[in-house]
């Protein structure tokens, strides 16, 4: 996600945000929340993203989206929401179910028709909830004239989705990601930790369905990865030596990212100013989103 974001400073307006308001589904410690807002504020810099090039904030700093969420939650049908997968699968992986878990979609709707984005970069699955909020858009329009831009996906297939430690998509929620910036330590914890099978070394195997391999091949230098494509094939991928180099890959690969991180950790009163500086700028567009929305409405009288 960080990526796509960052590659897109230079090719139009970028609206970039921290979605606190999101990770209330899923977390609800005070300390939790707050500390890891500071440092997905850091992530973002160390990474490259320049506010300076783009508006970054904080969704709960500019609360025009939960309005907007409320606007648009009165049109969207129940049918919309019961078929998104997303909802599903979190409850099936023991996150406790709620409206504001149900309600997602929504709310990132409001994310995204706020600020009248006709792009955004999502992974494959994010992509039905890109859909939901085209519908929503194309609904609010045809129902009180038009007021949205209907957004496109923007999809890499090279990353659409990136795996976990255990093959699954890679989420916080199901405890199976590789963090950016660990300790050197606890990153080989978990790398360690990343689930293969049990073939023996000298066993040809598939390397696209190893996830093991679909991890290295997104840091790994173009000329390893094809020789360990075919260690693969032809036998010879050892996992627990492939895992040893994936350590040292990502640690050099961030190395300079880490660095920065470091000090950007060190100065919360840059980070808190940078962020609402973004807030400011962000509250000007929703704003004008938002009076249009309550004119067509009727909320203005």
């Amino acid at each position: 996600m960080m990526q796509p974001m960052i590659e897109n400073m230079d090719r139009g307006e970028l609206y970039a945000f921290i979605v606190n308001f999101h990770a209330l589904t899923s977390v609800h410690d005070k300390e939790a929340l707050q500390r890891g807002t500071m440092e997905a504020a850091a992530d973002f810099l160390a990474l490259g993203l320049d506010p300076d090039r783009c508006v970054f904030w904080v969704q709960s700093d500019v609360p025009e989206v939960t309005e907007l969420m409320w606007y648009l939650s009165t049109l969207t049908p129940m049918g919309l929401l019961e078929r998104c997968h997303s909802y599903k699968d979190k409850v099936a992986k023991g996150i406790a179910p709620s409206h504001g878990l149900f309600a997602y979609p929504v709310l990132m709707a409001a994310d995204i028709l706020l600020f009248q984005a006709d792009v955004v970069p999502v992974g494959k699955d994010q992509k039905q909830h890109l859909e939901v909020a085209r519908d929503i858009a194309i609904k609010f329009n045809n129902t009180f004239g038009d007021t949205f831009v209907v957004p496109e996906p923007q999809i890499s297939e090279t990353l659409a989705t990136v795996p976990g430690t255990d093959g699954q998509k890679m989420s916080k929620s199901y405890g199976n990601t590789i963090g950016i910036f660990l300790p050197q330590k606890e990153l080989k914890k978990r790398v360690m930790a990343i689930v293969t099978d049990s073939a023996p070394v000298e066993e040809a195997k598939d390397p696209d369905k190893c996830n093991l391999y679909n991890i290295f091949k997104l840091f790994a230098p173009a000329e390893r990865l094809a020789e360990v494509r075919e260690l693969y094939i032809n036998g010879g991928a050892a996992y627990g030596y492939l895992k040893l180099e994936l350590v040292d890959i990502l640690w050099e690969y961030f190395r300079e990212a880490r660095a920065r991180r470091e000090a950007l950790m060190a100065d919360p009163g840059y980070l808190r100013q940078v962020l609402a500086q973004g807030a400011a700028r962000a509250r000007e567009k929703a704003t004008t989103t938002l009076d249009l929305v309550r004119e067509r409405l009727g909320i203005h009288y």
